[in-house]
């Protein structure tokens, strides 16, 4: 676990590398694959992207390195502001850190970040993705919002859980392990 403010942003920017790329992923190709392909006729994702110029983001079509680094930003700064802290603070109110048993606790901040971070990246998602085009109503947001939820929610856990913090969780300790021991 990060022990300081310094190792907490380097375990968020990690985490975010990882997450990002398999929601971009998870989307666009899971998600949305199936529509792309019938809407354009080509018989792969990658081609349909290509096809229409890119990835429908703000209004206009993006290159997928550009839809990346916006979901990166926003979603590093909800981590680094929100997620982290307020999921620590949620699975305090749970477990005992040191007391109760690391696994235990880890799991709770782990699902306390899903619950926190899925609704809040998913909204920043319905605006972003939002078909402009047609005009803006707020219910369309909302139901948008929603659907995102319920489609990105079930991936964030089961990736979070059994993936993407295990994975950045052996990273972290290798990377923190090596350089306490160059300095002994």
């Amino acid at each position: 676990m990060p022990q300081n403010r310094r190792e907490r942003m380097i375990f968020a920017l990690l985490t975010v590398i990882v997450t990002v790329h398999a929601f971009v992923f998870y989307s666009i190709y899971v998600v949305n694959g199936s529509a792309l392909m019938r809407i354009t006729g080509a018989d792969g994702v990658l081609g349909a992207v290509r096809a229409l110029g890119g990835v429908y983001m703000f209004g206009r079509y993006l290159p997928i390195w550009a839809v990346v680094a916006v979901e990166f930003v926003c979603a590093y700064t909800l981590e680094a502001l929100m997620g982290s802290p307020c999921s620590f603070r949620l699975a305090c109110r749970v477990f005992t850190p040191g007391k109760d048993h690391p696994m235990l606790f880890e799991s709770a901040v782990i699902c306390a970040t899903v619950a926190l971070m899925c609704p809040a990246m998913s909204l920043l998602a319905a605006v972003m993705y939002y078909p402009y085009y047609a005009g803006f109503n707020v219910w369309t947001l909302l139901a948008n919002w929603l659907k995102l939820v319920c489609f990105n929610f079930p991936f964030a856990f089961f990736t979070q859980l059994f993936f993407i913090q295990p994975l950045i969780r052996t990273v972290f300790r290798a990377l923190f392990r090596r350089k306490g021991a160059a300095e002994a």
